[in-house]
């Protein structure tokens, strides 16, 4: 049996690095704050960027918007449909 190698912790050995954190302990309150703002937070882009599709989604079927509002209705959509679609795929 060999004998395991003991490293001073003061010194990292060659081509290694450590570190150390300390964090604060979360309350259940403090959690629950974060959680509620960060939902809250998640909601209000969700229904602004509903809002915004809607709108562009009407201009596009309306036959009354001029060609230019509708190139700028669909380049929009297709923003929102690449970065959902980027979003799922994670890549």
């Amino acid at each position: 049996m060999t004998n395991p190698q003991i490293y001073d912790l003061s010194a990292a050995p060659k081509g290694h690095t450590y570190t150390a954190t300390v964090k604060p302990e979360e309350s259940n309150k403090d959690a629950w704050v974060r959680v509620i703002k960060d939902l809250t937070l998640f909601f209000a882009a969700l229904s602004f960027l509903a809002v915004l599709a809607w709108i562009c989604v009407t201009t596009v079927q309306s036959e009354t918007a001029a060609s230019e509002e509708k190139k700028w209705a669909m380049s929009f959509l297709t923003g929102a449909a690449g970065g959902l679609i980027g979003y799922l795929v994670k890549k």
